[in-house]
């Protein structure tokens, strides 16, 4: 396989575009990662020295989580990093690579799409509710699903274009022979 040509000013704009979207997540999630660890501290003060233990801390944790491991795992999807099993695609001639390169983009496409969906449906339903202990609406919990869903369906289709017009720069997908 050749190596992956200039891409057109489209595919640049959307590259600049979905890395500073990869960015802010990471400041995120960054962010909610120092709160949890806040707040943890926090907890152990409470419960060790003051003898009083906030129990609001574990509803929040909870949440800070969501955030964490699903804006996580979009930034994985745009960067190429997240959990992938790439040795199939390593074993096979490069034709059938780009052929599983598709297939994998798609099915991620299809996948976000479905986090998205579902995820937007099950925040709606649990709005109405309240988490207990901390009295913010349940639909907290599911809005970092929907995000991420969005998220991971806008960075596969960004890799798909990319595929489409020949400036996929996935490692996996270059000859290394």
């Amino acid at each position: 396989m050749s190596e992956p040509r200039t891409p057109p000013a489209f595919i640049r704009t959307m590259d600049k575009t979905y890395g500073l979207i990869s960015k802010v997540c990471i400041v995120i999630a960054g962010i909610a990662l120092i709160v949890m660890t806040v707040i943890f501290a926090w907890l152990v003060f409470g419960r060790y020295v003051l003898n009083d233990t906030p129990t609001w801390v574990e509803q929040v944790s909870l949440l800070l989580v969501m955030i964490i491991s699903f804006l996580g795992a979009a930034v994985g999807i745009h960067e190429h990093s997240h959990l992938s099993v790439v040795i199939f695609r390593n074993l096979v001639p490069s034709w059938l690579r780009m052929v599983f390169v598709v297939v994998t983009d798609l099915l991620l496409i299809m996948f976000g799409a479905m986090m998205f969906w579902y995820g937007t449906e099950l925040t709606i339903f649990k709005w109405g509710s309240m988490i207990p202990l901390i009295q913010l609406p349940e639909g907290l919990r599911s809005l970092p699903l929907t995000f991420a869903g969005a998220l991971i369906f806008l960075f596969s289709s960004g890799h798909l274009i990319r595929v489409f017009f020949g400036c996929d720069k996935r490692l996996d997908n270059i000859d290394q022979e």
